[in-house]
């Protein structure tokens, strides 16, 4: 009987492989914790902006606001950081043949993230604390190493990232093992400027779509007052300036993965054999076969856009390129190919919505008042954080089978743990709590600030402190006693 049990836990064991629960553990995490990246990345930036402008011109709505973003940026900043710190978990747990083989290289990046996160941390304390003890532009100074912690902070992880899609900075020796590592070659690696500039921009990009949608739906609802007015425009203009260089650098990024990952370009564009005039094909999917059905091909623009000066005759590599197990599934390419014209697509939506904003302003000088653009701008948000997740599984998925290009397979670096799938339901139910509690805390405050109206009693920023309004009232009270 004992025989019996182990063999059928052995098959059990067997068929749970432990890959794909681990990739889809790591997708998750990461699908989660990105769209708190842009807001604690952001949302400190938009704060000083309003709080600049309070101080500057003695703005009241300008300096409530202030207040209250930064109230919400520390709320997000503090999940943020939980979610943040099981990822760093998760990478040992989860890949930890590819930590032990390259983790000399890849953790030196997050070392400088670690350094960068806690300054951020640290004058997120002082800025919230320094509301009532600071005089105006002491407070202020204090508030602008948050941005820029932050800043430094995500192009630090992105450098782990373009590190595994341009790996170098080390040498190995004979047994495969990492004898020298050169921090600055692995930081600074050949994808990280453009992968970095194009996460820091989305940033800005998303975070301030995500804000400004709030105050849309608030407008719609018949809240058009200045502040809200003020609050839509701060954060709406910031998405509107990202926009447009959002769409430069990620067609300069494109064409560095169309010289430098030309198999992940063939699942980008749906290339299944190398050629010139490559169609650029909206929508459409690759069959197991290796041909393409369906979409909308628009004729020789995929090549003209991988290098314009050789136009419809640049040569696109093609999936069959490579051998079978060297390039993404027919499954996988049909996702990239998909997340690609989502990215695309709604990114080019968004930007003909900040020309829309822009237009409005220039000629008038206020924000648009159609209710067919605070719908728009409502929805501008969701579809935002949607862009970026696209973006990123076309990073992740295009680079399958890879974990660290051409150096390692996803396979040889995964956990033979075959109780993954257990963690990620554990995972799953934490994240869920995570999520479900930061909307009611924000939803909460959000109710309880419109309730009070303007600054809550003792809450007055840059107001006199407790004990000097009591002595105020003191000293009022013995002049009023010595009175004849």
């Amino acid at each position: 009987m004992i025989v019996g049990e182990t063999v059928i836990g052995l098959a059990v064991a067997a068929a749970v492989d432990p890959v794909p629960w681990a990739r889809s553990q790591m997708a998750f995490t990461l699908a989660f914790h990105i769209v708190l990246v842009p807001l604690g990345v952001s949302w400190a930036f938009m704060a000083l902006i309003a709080n600049y402008r309070a101080v500057r011109r003695d703005d009241h709505d300008a300096l409530l606001l202030a207040q209250r973003w930064s109230k919400y940026m520390a709320v997000t900043f503090a999940v943020g950081a939980v979610t943040g710190t099981v990822l760093s978990f998760e990478f040992g747990l989860l890949w930890p043949r590819f930590m032990g083989t390259w983790g000399d290289a890849f953790g030196i990046p997050f070392a400088f993230e670690g350094l960068f996160f806690f300054t951020e941390a640290i004058f997120v304390a002082i800025y919230i604390f320094g509301w009532r003890r600071l005089n105006p532009w002491t407070h202020f100074w204090t508030g602008v190493p948050i941005p820029v912690a932050g800043v430094f902070g995500s192009i630090s992880v992105v450098a782990a990232n373009a590190w595994m899609n341009a790996p170098g900075g080390f040498t190995m020796n004979a047994n495969g093992e990492i004898t020298d590592v050169d921090p600055i070659k692995v930081i600074f690696n050949d994808a990280m400027p453009l992968q970095a500039a194009h996460m820091v921009i989305a940033a800005y990009l998303v975070g301030g779509f995500l804000v400004a949608s709030v105050y849309a739906a608030g407008m719609l609802r018949g809240r058009t007052d200045r502040y809200h007015r003020l609050a839509f425009t701060i954060a709406f203009t910031v998405a509107a300036v990202a926009t447009p260089i959002q769409m430069g650098v990620g067609d300069a990024l494109a064409r560095w993965v169309f010289n430098n990952q030309p198999v992940k370009f063939a699942a980008i564009e749906l290339v299944p054999t190398t050629s010139s005039d490559v169609p650029e094909r909206l929508l459409g999917t690759l069959n197991p076969d290796g041909q393409v059905s369906g979409g909308i091909p628009i004729p020789g623009l995929a090549s003209w856009l991988s290098d314009p000066s050789t136009g419809r005759s640049t040569v696109v590599q093609g999936l069959n390129s490579v051998p079978a197990d060297e390039r993404p599934t027919v499954g996988e390419t049909n996702v990239v190919h998909l997340a690609w014209d989502v990215m695309v697509g709604i990114g080019t939506a968004l930007f003909l919505l900040s020309v829309w904003y822009g237009v409005i302003w220039l000629f008038r000088r206020r924000m648009p008042r159609s209710k067919w653009f605070l719908r728009a701008a409502a929805c501008s948000g969701v579809l935002a954080v949607i862009t970026m997740e696209a973006g990123w599984i076309v990073t992740e998925v295009g680079r399958q089978p890879w974990i660290v290009y051409q150096r390692m397979k996803v396979e040889a670096a995964a956990t033979a743990n075959t109780g993954v799938w257990l963690t990620f339901i554990g995972v799953f139910v934490l994240y869920a709590a995570l999520g479900v509690t930061l909307i009611l805390v924000l939803r909460g405050m959000s109710r309880r600030f419109r309730r009070a109206g303007g600054f809550v009693e003792g809450d007055t920023p840059y107001g006199p402190t407790e004990a000097a309004a009591a002595a105020e009232v003191e000293t009022a009270e013995q002049v009023e006693e010595r009175t004849p």
